[in-house]
């Protein structure tokens, strides 16, 4: 399947999530899984989760007046909150945010219209991702909305995906994978529209591009997250390492980022597709189809040398930054 080719299901299969014969499994033994966020607008985060509790049958449980967590039965942990964490301080003391409560609440109530709400879900096996399309159905009906973009934003569809493995090869390799089909990858998420592909997440920077697509780039764990570093202080990168990063290396990701919003975990933080929650039978398929071409590209190591040493010859590499 081309990286631009358009899905219309109805309902997600398995098949459709993930071809048969696809590595589900860790070097470890362990199954490979996938944590989904979605970003909208509309209903409030009591009223999503509200709605998600009578859906999955779970209960609601309030973390503070604008973050809800749902145990939902046949897929977890289920939390919705305002995108916006100076209204969740008691979460993010670490982080020098000390509003009062009561001027939390009332700032999240403020930036409710302009302010997306997101939806976390507990990570699933890659294999059991269907419960994703329930979840965005749930939503629709509650009342969400939104087309990819805010004035100044876009509305996200994040995937936490677990690596096969945590070594520097492995790393390096889906890195370099994702680099080189990097400029497909947004111009299928931005389709027709100008404007969204203005708003999606900035490209790495053309000279750090080149260095990591260099045939020899091979570091080690210490050399790759200081040239990430070095390159990347930033979030806002369409495969955003820092969660990576930072779970193998704390200290060094914080000396560099001592306030940035990280939650250290061992998962490739896929931030490139938007959500469009206001479009009538949207769903997650193409943008997950798209990564998998990522995880193909990465497992076959014979096309991956090829490409990384054509890329590297071709004087056009920097041009995109």
């Amino acid at each position: 399947m081309r990286i631009d080719a358009a899905v219309d299901a109805d309902i997600l299969s398995s098949e459709d999530l993930i071809p048969p014969g696809f590595p589900l499994m860790t070097v470890d033994g362990r199954p490979r899984r996938v944590g989904v966020e979605i970003e909208f607008m509309g209903p409030s985060a009591r009223v999503a989760a509200d709605a998600l509790a009578r859906v999955f049958g779970g209960t609601r449980h309030a973390e503070d007046p604008h973050a809800y967590r749902v145990e939902a039965r046949g897929i977890g942990s289920l939390r919705v909150e305002t995108d916006l964490r100076h209204v969740h301080p008691q979460r993010h003391r670490n982080l020098g945010l000390t509003l009062p409560p009561r001027v939390a609440a009332w700032l999240g109530t403020m930036v409710a219209p302009v302010v997306p709400r997101e939806l976390v879900l507990n990570p699933l096996p890659m294999d059991q991702l269907e419960p994703v399309d329930q979840v965005v159905r749930a939503l629709q009906e509650a009342g969400a909305r939104g087309r990819g973009a805010m004035l100044w934003d876009t509305l996200g569809l994040h995937f936490n995906i677990d690596p096969p493995e945590l070594d520097a090869q492995t790393l390096v390799r889906y890195f370099k994978a994702f680099l080189l089909l990097e400029d497909e990858l947004r111009d299928a998420t931005a389709g027709r529209s100008v404007r969204l592909g203005l708003l999606l997440p900035p490209r790495y920077p053309a000279t750090y591009r080149r260095r990591v697509l260099d045939p020899d780039y091979w570091p080690d764990i210490q050399g790759f997250t200081n040239d990430y570093l070095l390159a990347n202080p930033t979030r806002k990168r369409s495969l955003d390492l820092l969660p990576l990063l930072a779970h193998l290396d704390g200290d060094r990701v914080r000396s560099v980022l001592p306030h940035e919003k990280i939650g250290p975990r061992p998962v490739f933080h896929y931030r490139l597709p938007v959500a469009h929650l206001g479009r009538p039978g949207w769903n997650m398929l193409p943008d997950w189809q798209r990564w998998l071409h990522v995880e193909r590209l990465a497992m076959d190591r014979d096309r991956l040398v090829e490409s990384n040493a054509s890329a590297s010859k071709r004087s056009d590499l920097p041009a995109r930054a």
